[in-house]
């Protein structure tokens, strides 16, 4: 299943400004609510639903971990955008800006600091199992983001596992079989954490 949250480009620039800026997390609330909406109608049940996203998604899935822990029962993150307070001093970050704002403007850091999953992550919570993926030579987003939030959830006890592939850049490796190889991880780890591994 997909969800169209505000902030994507599909429904033209109305429904991507709303998901914007302050409105960031407007879009994980979407995600959230269809998560929510699945157990309502019955449909499943929240230890039984796995999440992935990258990039920009990526920001999406440590705030599904760290905002709305009982709503799913795994998570993989990859290539994320996870540290917005320093988010625009890494790579690429600094034209980002328009999409989140200024982390050193005062008021931007305001609404920023709501969805800075590395600044939320606290001891004590119900974080489910989550793999965050990332590669050295990434040259849009630092991957400093997932070894710095790796860290931080590993020493705090939790379920967190960390991958890191030397090559690929802003992606899932460096060619089809690379890719291929860091899915099949993350989805058979997903399968797992939920109880869906076939005999």
């Amino acid at each position: 299943m997909q969800a169209n949250l505000r902030g994507g480009g599909e429904f033209g620039t109305r429904w991507h400004d709303a998901g914007r800026l302050a409105g960031k997390k407007r879009s994980h609330d979407d995600f959230a609510a269809v998560a929510a909406d699945l157990v309502r109608r019955g449909v499943t049940k929240p230890k039984r639903i796995a999440a992935q996203g990258g990039s920009n998604g990526g920001i999406l899935i440590a705030n599904m971990l760290t905002r709305y822990p009982d709503h799913f029962g795994a998570l993989f993150c990859t290539v994320p955008v996870i540290d917005m307070r320093r988010y625009t001093k890494l790579l690429a970050g600094a034209s980002w800006i328009a999409e989140f704002g200024d982390p050193d403007k005062p008021s931007d850091w305001e609404w920023l600091k709501t969805y800075s999953a590395y600044h939320a992550a606290k001891p004590g919570q119900n974080y489910p199992p989550i793999l965050i993926a990332t590669t050295r030579r990434d040259d849009r987003v630092h991957p400093g983001h997932a070894r710095k939030m790796a860290a931080k959830l590993q020493a705090m006890g939790y379920e967190a596992y960390f991958y890191e592939q030397a090559a690929g850049g802003h992606g899932y490796g460096r060619d089809n079989r690379e890719r291929a190889g860091l899915e099949v991880l993350g989805f058979r780890f997903l399968k797992s954490k939920i109880g869906w591994l076939e005999g």
